[in-house]
């Protein structure tokens, strides 16, 4: 992993988390327990912070950035962040679902239990509701998520990238 220090900050991240030998952490940037940062993931907190909750996965290529002055990102627990996803000055809640290829806008807050569909983009300043699925360009609301949902999908993959993540600590 490449780990750098910008302007007198340097990422601290909790105990059991992985990281990819090419995933990217810079400056302002602090990270939960039992995380996964994958291959060629870059967290930027250079401008802005960046916290990250617990048990949190950054899947390959995703870019988490923030905003000078304007807008930190914040990510809550047990959230996946889908391949090559931006996340961008927005806040994102508990057990959430950014899909791959997704874009999340500045000032936007994603609530808890919700999906960002693979491909969305969600512009500035939207507000995602508690239970949502979004999706498209721009993203707008499809559908709520059901139980089933929530089990089979948010929470399914959020458990499995701790897996993952396990294989490749095992000495």
């Amino acid at each position: 992993m490449l780990l750098k220090s910008v302007n007198g900050h340097t990422p601290i991240y909790g105990s059991g988390c992985y990281f990819a030998e090419n995933a990217t952490l810079v400056g302002d940037v602090v990270m939960g327990k039992n995380c996964s940062v994958w291959f060629q993931a870059v967290i930027r907190g250079d401008v802005n912070s960046i916290r990250i909750g617990d048990q949190v996965n950054i899947q390959d290529g995703a870019v988490l950035h923030a905003t000078y002055k304007t807008a930190p990102t914040v990510i809550g627990n047990e959230v996946s962040i889908g391949h090559n996803a931006i996340v961008h000055g927005c806040h994102i809640g508990d057990q959430v679902l950014i899909g791959m290829g997704s874009i999340v806008m500045d000032h936007c807050i994603i609530e808890p239990h919700s999906i960002i569909a693979a491909g969305a983009v969600v512009p500035k300043n939207t507000i995602v509701r508690s239970g949502s699925v979004f999706g498209g360009i721009p993203a707008k609301h499809i559908k709520n998520v059901s139980p089933e949902l929530l089990r089979d999908e948010i929470q399914r993959i959020a458990l499995s990238y701790k897996m993952y993540a396990s294989w490749f600590m095992e000495p």
